[in-house]
């Protein structure tokens, strides 16, 4: 993959301002305690209330702030920066940590949603930028309120979530853990990769032909493999890629090798399958990247990714918010190496 172009990462930039603030549709994961809760998208969460739902909503922040920090002098920079600072206050995210106060609250967008603010707080520190140091001071307490239910839930986790939409447990584990290390939390870093141990060490074999199902934006195989390259010493996570695709080093990626099509771009479960195509090429490009040059299956790898970038990015930019409150967040993560 090359850079992304000020004027591609323009566009995306463009795509998520006109999700941030658009507060309906809305489809909310709340659950209700009585009338009380019964508040608006934005009355509930006055920073996360736009791109359809609130992880979106997260994610489309941290899009805007990933390419104000990798391509600087962007043309919608000025815009981009004021849209963040009127989301991003300390009231606000005051707010948003206090939602997960309550009991019931908890389990609130885990763990996709709680990866997603963990990568958006990672993006903020790894910034010299003084809007960034302010933002992520207001995020802090949000922050820290996730990184304890974290704590707290994985060790009664007791097997992974293996699903090819939000409850994966192998993605939320990446990108938490590229979050640990970023900010210096060892004791974070360790339990992640402890668990991840735990969940997937043992795995052997893995049945590719049961991918994909219909409205999978993940692939379960591809997000495990995506981790444990984060997890494992090189030597051994090579040894251990072996024994989980035994076919790869033959060449054979089953249906991994060939991007989805997306029949219906109107439809917001089916439109996934573009989503699909670009998170299995950032998790194609991850596991490549932790092999040695010589490798053989770095080869095989590389087409694949190559064949989901390019049908990834053609089906971003749809023309209907089914697919664009989300998508570019997937293909921004791709063009920018993040995680890599």
């Amino acid at each position: 993959m090359g850079p992304v172009t000020p004027p591609r990462a323009a566009e995306f930039v463009r795509l998520a301002l006109q999700g941030i603030d658009r507060e309906y549709p809305n489809q909310p994961a709340a659950v209700l305690r009585g009338p009380g809760d019964l508040l608006s998208p934005a009355a509930l969460h006055p920073a996360f209330f736009g791109c359809y739902d609130w992880h979106s909503a997260v994610h489309g922040h941290w899009l805007l702030v990933r390419l104000l920090r990798v391509c600087p002098g962007l043309p919608v920079a000025a815009e981009a920066r004021a849209r963040l600072s009127a989301h991003l206050t300390a009231a606000s995210l005051a707010s948003e940590a206090e939602y997960f106060e309550p009991a019931e609250h908890r389990g609130f967008e885990r763990m996709y949603g709680w990866a997603w603010v963990l990568r958006l707080a990672a993006e903020l520190a790894a910034w010299e930028d003084a809007d960034a140091r302010q933002w992520a001071k207001n995020l802090a307490p949000l922050e820290h309120r996730l990184v304890a239910l974290t704590r707290d839930y994985l060790p009664r986790l007791t097997h992974p979530v293996r699903s090819g939409v939000h409850a994966n447990t192998a993605f939320a584990l990446a990108q938490i853990l590229d979050y640990a290390r970023t900010v210096g939390d060892a004791g974070l870093e360790q339990t992640l990769a402890a668990r991840a141990r735990h969940y997937y060490l043992a795995d052997r074999h893995y049945p590719v032909e049961y991918e994909l199902s219909g409205e999978d934006f993940f692939s379960p195989g591809l997000n495990e493999a995506d981790l444990m390259r984060r997890v494992l010493p090189a030597r051994e996570f090579s040894t251990w890629l072996d024994t989980f695709l035994p076919g790869l080093r033959a060449g054979n990626l089953g249906r991994w090798a060939q991007p989805a099509a997306v029949n219906d771009p109107t439809d917001g479960r089916l439109t996934h399958l573009a989503g699909l195509n670009l998170s299995r090429a950032w998790t194609l490009h991850g596991v490549q990247s932790a092999l040695v040059p010589a490798d053989p299956r770095r080869s095989v790898l590389e087409t694949a990714a190559a064949a989901h970038e390019v049908a990834g990015l053609s089906q971003t930019f749809s023309g209907h918010y089914a697919g664009e409150h989300w998508l570019a967040t997937f293909a921004v993560y791709l063009v920018t190496n993040t995680g890599l």
